[in-house]
C-alpha cells in the first residue's frame, strides 16, 4: 500500500515517469518488475512495468489468469 501512495503523489517522480495514476502495484517478480491492476479505464487486466524501461506490458487477462501463469512458470514468465 506505502508503495502505491509514493507512486500516486505527484510530486514523487515529476515528469520522470510515464503516470501511475491508472495503476494499482499489488507484486512483483523479485527483479524489481512490478504487477499492477488497470483501475482507470477499468478493466480486468494485469500489467507488469518493467523498472529499466518504465514499459507497462501486458501479462494476464485477470487474477485468475496471473496465478495460474505465474505459479506455473518461472521467473520473468509474462515475457
Amino acid at each position: 500500500m506505502e508503495e502505491n501512495l509514493l507512486f500516486w503523489s505527484p510530486d514523487t517522480f515529476p515528469g520522470l515517469y510515464m503516470p501511475f495514476d491508472p495503476l494499482l502495484f499489488f507484486g512483483d517478480n523479485g527483479g524489481g518488475d512490478q504487477f499492477a491492476f488497470v483501475l482507470t479505464p477499468e478493466r480486468p487486466d494485469i500489467f507488469v512495468r518493467d523498472h529499466e524501461n518504465d514499459s507497462r506490458l501486458w501479462a494476464a487477462r485477470g487474477l485468475e489468469d496471473y496465478l495460474h501463469s505465474s505459479l506455473a512458470g518461472d521467473g520473468d514468465w509474462y515475457r
